[in-house]
């Protein structure tokens, strides 16, 4: 999911190293991937080495953020590239947009084996390929009684000792959902009773994270003991804090999807399919998981307790997790950065 700490793939190497090696191959069965380009040496292993020898194919990447490479794919008219990696909250910016075609699920048959959750998470358009969460994180060492509830971070005993995700992150617009929660309103009917809350929430804040790494060093020198946060960040926070815990809510965490999706204008929608069918296979999934890569949508994925401690993963933490509404989302987004500077900025 978004904002991963992982190693970047050279994406042009790949792709000119893949091309100098079958430049006949090419001509005929080339796929081109836009993707965030992490963990290019455990992808190159686990995905895109017996890929090429199953599919006789070659394979070229677009490498960059979420709206870069989505405002890439706009400016062509959907077309340039075959799959495309993104977050939910930017794909169905895509959709939206018209940039993707429907999945033929009939072509994908891998996709019968994953959670529901993932399998139409925006309905004809792509699965998802993996699931986090955002929550809330807290120093077990520090805070007297655990974190149960979202409305905890409103606690008196928490007066600066709380981090929230910037409204420009992928978590920070979740904020208000949380805050609109605690108000008793509908944070897209009613968003000024949503910044209240967040207002009356603001002594208790230390400060907005923008970044994974930034969170890691607030609670490494002891700035925080509370934050909202994705999962992503919890191994890497608890390498540095040991007495770090995930909270359990009662209210439940909040789904983050990566989805794959193919490009309205793909040279290749046959291959891409096959793509998407073999990242969805168990055992790749598994391997995935294993090697710390991303969380399994497959259900036949079986991991370790130690294993699963990092990632969403298993049937009754699935079913927990509550769903968003991005097509309203992405619509407030603007509306809700004023608002957020109104309160924050000051």
């Amino acid at each position: 999911m978004v904002g991963r700490w992982r190693k970047p793939i050279a994406g042009m190497a790949l792709a000119l190293a893949a091309l100098s090696a079958a430049p006949a191959m090419a001509q005929n069965k080339t796929l081109t991937i836009s993707w965030w380009g992490f963990n290019g040496d455990k992808l190159e292993e686990i995905i895109l080495k017996p890929f090429r020898a199953q599919c006789g194919c070659e394979l070229v990447f677009e490498t960059g953020n979420n709206a870069d490479r989505l405002n890439k794919i706009k400016i062509r008219g959907g077309s340039g590239v075959d799959v495309v990696y993104l977050t939910d909250s930017y794909s169905q910016i895509g959709i939206q947009e018209g940039l993707f075609q429907p999945i033929d699920r009939a072509k994908i048959p891998n996709v019968n084996g994953i959670y529901e959750l993932a399998r139409e998470p925006q309905g004809k358009f792509g699965p998802a390929y993996t699931i986090g969460r955002v929550g809330i994180i807290y120093d077990s060492a520090k805070v007297s009684a655990p974190v149960t509830s979202w409305n905890d971070l409103w606690r008196e005993d928490l007066k600066r000792r709380v981090s929230l995700p910037g409204i420009t992150t992928t978590a920070g617009p979740m904020t208000v959902l949380v805050a609109a929660n605690k108000a008793g309103v509908d944070p897209y009917k009613d968003e000024k009773a949503a910044f209240k809350a967040l207002e009356q929430l603001k002594p208790n804040v230390v400060k907005n994270y923008n970044t994974g790494s930034e969170l890691v060093n607030l609670f490494s020198t002891g700035e925080v003991s509370v934050a909202m946060a994705q999962d992503f960040t919890l191994a890497q926070i608890q390498a540095a804090v040991p007495t770090v815990r995930w909270a359990e809510l009662k209210e439940g965490d909040y789904a983050t999807l990566n989805t794959v999706n193919i490009a309205k204008g793909a040279a290749n929608p046959e291959l891409a399919h096959q793509f998407i069918n073999f990242i969805l296979d168990p055992k790749i999934q598994q391997t995935l998981a294993e090697r710390g890569v991303d969380a399994p949508v497959a259900t036949a994925v079986q991991l370790t307790p130690e294993q699963a401690s990092r990632w969403t993963y298993g049937p009754k933490m699935i079913a927990s997790l509550k769903r968003l509404d991005y097509e309203k989302l992405n619509a407030a987004k603007n509306d809700w950065l004023d608002a957020w500077s109104e309160v924050f900025g000051k």
